[in-house]
């Protein structure tokens, strides 16, 4: 994103001869409804020979037609001034607003005007105070025609003051490229990240909307048509969409279990036939046939259930809560975003408070084990776990700012680094597994594998509430002797992770393989 010269209308309230016609005039140049400018009118009706910002954004040639007919409506006047101009649609920049009269008042002491435009969500409002700058003012004594008596002639003028430069870590091709390889017509996420740093390349949410839209003030029309969109393309689902991530989650499962001293490399628990009794109640596995009995890192290439349902009867409700947590899930990243989403693991506690005191914990916590049920979790959570994976267990904070510029100085962003509650011979095993699930025959993630990369993964097809296929979950992380990145893509209701997210895990690591070449 950068500043572009941008030409905006102003409107002086002492200065309006009928308020209905001056109204009526600039409704008829610019998509905003009387009404509307009428209020504004109304709400500064006591600021008489202040500037009020009515439209930004305009092009030279409106300005040019209307600027013929000023002399009729002395309370208008154009100003050449800068605005924001956003490169691409997308969720992770936010955009600016002007500044609603709540914010005014809440914030006229930090020398905000009511003219302000203030980052209303994205990076644009996290970093809002390093990025405003600070405005510039002149004091004036005026008489009452609003004509400057030339009082104050020295020390009453401060110049403005530039905000600071961001430099962020996404990679614009790559960025571009994921955008264009998202299945059309379907809700999701995909997000790369450099495990290493932590940084984010690729921030992608679909759908998606454009952050200029609202840089030169939005019509109520354009808004209620973005907030009743039933696809909802203001939802950044990278980071406040929560869900159930199916078998994404069964790593974390095996490592608790080879941790605890449960399982080692070698045990082989229940055989699968296809599911297991718990009780009354029969818990499928996904592949019918059944994948007999298998050692964990099998389990975790074929994905198959009844080893989990069998792995999670050896522990309790709350250490699966902790351990989850430890893993960075049920907690926040910390990501350089406003509202980013803790997801959910629940307790024995919330089942007895939404299901009463005879609530039988066994089937849910069978279920929790493969993912499903009341888990949920936020795509960059998943995508920070498995890079932590990638990155011999050493978890780093997800970011979109590299460094920032201040005047003559730069400043490089220092994120936070922690690791996962494993051991370097569980890590190991983890991490062949991955490799199995991707390179081997038969491995549900084979369809992500690259030729002159070393691909990690693991599918996930998660069981959800919110339509009858399955959301589709492929995470991982890649190597090769020129990068090393993370990356997790999600589809809404896609269906199978193998057959849909890996294909596209398979295409993004190609063109990034194929850039750095």
């Amino acid at each position: 994103m950068l500043n572009k010269p941008s030409y905006n209308l102003y409107i002086i309230p002492g200065k309006i001869i009928g308020k209905e016609s001056v109204s009526e005039f600039v409704s008829d140049y610019f998509d905003k409804e009387i009404d509307e400018i009428m209020k504004i009118i109304h709400e500064n009706r006591y600021r008489s020979y202040q500037e009020i910002l009515l439209i930004q954004d305009i092009t030279f040639e409106k300005m040019t037609i209307i600027s013929e007919q000023l002399n009729y409506y002395p309370s208008l006047l154009f100003k050449a001034e800068k605005v924001r101009k956003y490169f691409y649609a997308n969720h992770f920049t936010g955009y600016t607003g002007r500044i609603t009269e709540d914010e005014y008042e809440k914030l006229r002491k930090e020398g905000y005007s009511i003219n302000s435009n203030i980052g209303k969500t994205g990076l644009e409002k996290y970093y809002e105070d390093i990025l405003r700058g600070e405005n510039g003012q002149q004091v004036l004594q005026v008489d009452a025609g609003g004509n400057n008596l030339e009082f104050f002639k020295h020390n009453l003028q401060t110049s403005p003051q530039n905000g600071d430069d961001l430099i962020l870590t996404i990679d614009n091709d790559l960025q571009e490229y994921v955008s264009s390889i998202f299945p059309k017509n379907k809700k999701g996420s995909i997000v790369v990240m450099n495990i290493k740093t932590g940084g984010i390349l690729a921030y992608v949410s679909k759908p998606d909307f454009d952050p200029n839209l609202f840089t030169g003030g939005i019509s109520a029309k354009q808004w209620d048509n973005i907030i009743t969109d039933p696809n909802k393309p203001m939802l950044d689902r990278v980071i406040h969409g929560t869900y159930p991530p199916g078998s994404v989650y069964k790593p974390i499962m095996a490592s608790l279990g080879l941790e605890e001293k449960v399982i080692d490399s070698k045990t082989k628990l229940t055989k699968c036939d296809g599911g297991m009794w718990f009780g009354n109640r029969y818990f499928k596995c996904w592949y019918a046939k059944g994948h007999g009995r298998l050692a964990v890192e099998n389990a975790i290439k074929y994905s198959c259930d009844v080893f989990f349902y069998d792995l999670s009867t050896r522990f309790t409700l709350e250490h699966l809560n902790e351990y989850t947590e430890l893993n960075h899930l049920s907690t926040r990243t910390g990501i350089d975003l406003p509202g980013e989403r803790k997801g959910f693991f629940p307790t024995r506690k919330w089942y007895i408070d939404n299901y009463g005191k005879y609530v039988g914990i066994l089937g849910h916590k069978v279920n929790l084990a493969i993912g499903q049920g009341e888990i949920l979790v936020t795509p960059l959570q998943i995508c920070a776990y498995y890079s932590a994976l990638g990155n011999d267990g050493v978890w780093k904070q997800p970011h979109l700012l590299d460094k920032r510029i201040e005047a003559e100085h730069t400043y490089k962003n220092i994120v936070e680094e922690k690791h996962l509650p494993m051991s370097d011979d569980t890590l190991k095993l983890i991490q062949n597994s991955l490799n199995k699930t991707v390179n081997e025959s038969y491995g549900t993630g084979i369809a992500a594998s690259v030729n002159g990369v070393k691909v990690f993964g693991k599918t996930g097809s998660a069981e959800n509430h919110m339509g009858e296929k399955t959301h589709s979950w492929f995470s991982g992380y890649a190597k090769c002797d020129k990068f090393e990145i993370g990356f997790n893509v999600f589809i809404e209701n896609g269906g199978h992770g193998g057959s849909v997210s890996a294909p596209i895990a398979q295409k993004l690591i190609s063109y990034y393989y194929g850039i750095i070449e």
